[in-house]
């Protein structure tokens, strides 16, 4: 029997970021990088992703901060206020590791959703923001906007679901100026308010495989 490819689930520390890939034996083409929240590492939202995409492959990637016993994407002043340099760093390193993961690894770029958990969550919106066209598909649970001064940038292709919580009072009066200035940038933006708090579940799941149905749709009509 051939060896089974060390793409399921093994740390793979080859690229900048440290990351696991899950392929499924039935893949479909689809693909999903996993961004975790903060003091956590890359395995914690990998069954939600399952939930939402059992068929697609899986990039869980580790952010490169320490934070108590795991990990966050850019150092933090207060809960709410964030330092802009190491924002700007990482965001320009993951910007290079999305393109290095998807060529090493035959990943179609076009068929990817980036899907951010609150700290991960605002590193996409970074990356989206401060390098226009990388990131087209974007889920983003319990985010705010996090840069200080946002150069000029062409969302005009993007599409973003945000999902705050109701009940997520650090965060969630936030979400609306994030939906805001993704728009202002000409992004389409699909906002929710769940009755949740910080944390996340299955109505997330819920909302995101149908925020992911519906283009699918309206892309194969327009196609016909």
């Amino acid at each position: 029997m051939a060896e089974k490819p060390p793409e399921d689930g093994f740390l793979r520390r080859d690229l900048p970021f440290f990351y696991r890939l899950y392929r499924p034996v039935d893949a479909s083409g689809e693909c999903l990088f996993l961004l975790h929240g903060s003091g956590v590492d890359e395995t914690t939202l990998v069954a939600l992703a399952r939930q939402i995409a059992p068929r697609a492959v899986l990039v869980a990637v580790r952010g490169r901060i320490p934070q108590e016993d795991g990990f966050r994407w850019f150092a933090r002043i207060t809960p709410t206020r964030f330092e802009q340099e190491s924002i700007r760093t990482e965001a320009d390193a993951f910007a290079g590791f999305i393109t290095a993961a998807a060529k090493r690894h035959g990943l179609d770029l076009a068929r990817t959703i980036f899907l951010g958990y609150s700290n991960g969550a605002n590193l996409v919106s970074s990356v989206m923001l401060l390098h226009s066209g990388r990131i087209e598909r974007a889920a983003m649970l319990r985010p705010m906007p996090v840069l200080d001064d946002v150069p000029p940038a062409d969302l005009s292709k993007a599409r973003v679901l945000v999902i705050a919580g109701a009940d997520d009072l650090t965060y969630a009066p936030f979400a609306p100026a994030l939906v805001a200035l993704l728009e202002s940038h000409g992004a389409a933006v699909d906002a929710h308010t769940i009755g949740s708090g910080h944390e996340i579940g299955e109505r997330d799941s819920e909302i995101v495989r149908q925020w992911l149905a519906g283009p699918a749709t309206a892309i194969a009509q327009a196609n016909l």
